[in-house]
């Protein structure tokens, strides 16, 4: 079974996070984008556990299940898994240090144990939905895996300069440096918004480890802006784990080994959901550009550089003689054990949608990943307005009322019948999503980046898009 996944997000108990964002809240929206498999979010503060524990309950496969009655909600779900967030504050090495770990749990009882022995080191749960601890990220894993060694740990938003393993203002040069003896024990990193898959790829220490990608929102429209696709045997916390814990590399070699008189990248990558009963698919990615932590920049002077530009200019503001924020790109590239030309990428349909997708043909093994901009971004580019204009909500209703969710809309209903639904401008606007055939000016230093699906030369006239849609 193939289920959309999102695994990180945000309670109302969370600073920046809408009041709205309650249990069946989220569930309502999981319905809304075609997510099968959600997060709880938050489950360290105490208030939160608490509504958890009122709202749902365990179904004896690791995952919970809405307790009431809802006509809106189905026994096909969705389905939560327990996910917490914490946020390391520390010194290390003699330099400050700022990590955010992602923390699934397999049951209430484990989440209460490492609740119990977090506070009895002197975390403050109730300060925040993601709370700020004096813990390192090693003594985090230590207590989470003396606990239950079946939690996961998945450091998130694995390139954001502030909060971040990897991060360029506060984080590591390495798993290793930041989890010590239990980096052995991290089978997955999160890649956040600025970075895509294909940067992650090129760092070496992470040819063993899966890359998967979640939204992190803070509000209902903004869950699966990023999202982990899995194919399972059958759909329970054990499976996702051994889907994660599945060495992209050793898959790849597997499938080298079993396939040595075809060498073509698609058969590579079709054995290699068959090598094993439970993977990861694909991923969703919002475009890193978008990020609003891609570039080098200043954003007080206006100041964004590109990593060229960097490298030429160097790392303080021309403007003002401060600090440059590294960007994501950036710090890529000092960690990168090869270049980009070194993954032979490549664009092609994946299985079971019309979009393209971006695989490597240097590492087959890799799942493909595709690059999306939210339904309701699209629309509001596309007829004028904010995504939250009444003009622009109706039309997302309408699409996804129609269609079932967000996700069928932007990966699987053709061209032709959105028009239908829709109208061709509509339509053409989810066709350049598709085909990547987009400008985005990317962000820096705080500023999120924009994306023009239409460009400057856009604006086609009806009858342009008539005859392109008439191909498809």
């Amino acid at each position: 079974m193939r289920v959309i996944s999102d695994l990180q997000l945000h309670s109302k108990y969370s600073r920046a996070v809408s009041p709205q964002m309650m249990i069946p809240f989220i569930g309502l929206w999981a319905k809304i984008k075609g997510i099968g498999l959600i997060a709880t979010g938050d489950w360290t503060h105490p208030l939160w556990m608490r509504e958890i524990k009122a709202n749902l309950t365990e179904d004896g496969s690791g995952l919970l299940k809405l307790k009431k009655s809802d006509e809106r909600f189905t026994e096909d779900g969705p389905f939560f898994l327990l996910e917490s967030e914490v946020s390391c504050i520390y010194t290390q090495g003699g330099k400050g240090r700022r990590v955010h770990t992602l923390i699934w749990s397999p049951t209430i009882d484990t989440c209460d144990k490492i609740n119990k022995e977090l506070t009895r080191r002197g975390a403050n749960l109730l300060s925040d939905g993601r709370p700020i601890i004096g813990l390192t990220s090693i003594q985090v894993a230590e207590v989470v895996f003396s606990i239950d060694p079946k939690c996961l740990i998945v450091p998130a938003h694995v390139w954001t300069p502030w909060f971040s393993m990897y991060g360029s203002k506060s984080g590591f040069d390495s798993i290793a440096d930041c989890y010590g003896e239990y980096a052995k024990d991290i089978f997955a990193v999160e890649t956040g918004l600025s970075s895509d898959p294909s940067m992650n790829w090129r760092i070496k220490e992470l040819d063993n480890r899966s890359i998967v990608s979640f939204s992190d929102a803070h509000s209902g429209p903004k869950l699966g802006r990023e999202a982990t696709v899995f194919e399972l045997a059958e759909l329970s916390y054990q499976a996702i784990r051994k889907a994660i814990m599945t060495p992209a590399e050793s898959v790849k070699r597997e499938a080298e080994s079993n396939n040595k008189s075809n060498n073509d990248s698609s058969s590579l990558n079709a054995k290699r959901l068959t090598l094993n009963a439970n993977n990861i698919a694909y991923t969703l990615e919002f475009y890193p550009e978008e990020g609003k932590y891609h570039y080098t920049g200043h954003r007080a002077c206006g100041v964004k550089q590109d990593p060229r530009e960097t490298g030429e200019k160097g790392t303080v503001c021309p403007v003002c003689g401060k600090p440059l924020t590294i960007g994501v790109m950036h710090r890529v590239e000092e960690l990168a054990g090869r270049s980009e030309a070194d993954l032979k990428l490549t664009t092609r349909e994946v299985q079971g949608t019309k979009v393209k997708g971006i695989y490597s043909d240097a590492f087959p093994g890799r799942p493909p990943y595709i690059k999306l901009v939210p339904l309701q971004e699209i629309i509001a580019e596309t007829i004028g307005g904010a995504p939250t204009a009444v003009n622009v909500q109706n039309e997302y209703k309408k699409l996804t009322n129609q269609f079932s969710n967000e996700f069928a809309v932007l990966l699987q209903i053709s061209i032709p019948d959105i028009a239908k639904a829709a109208g061709e401008k509509i339509a053409q606007a989810i066709h350049k999503v598709r085909e990547g055939d987009i400008v985005i000016d990317p962000g820096y230093d705080g500023v999120f980046g924009i994306v023009k699906i239409w460009g400057e030369e856009g604006k086609k006239k009806l009858s342009d898009d008539k005859k392109q849609l008439s191909l498809l």
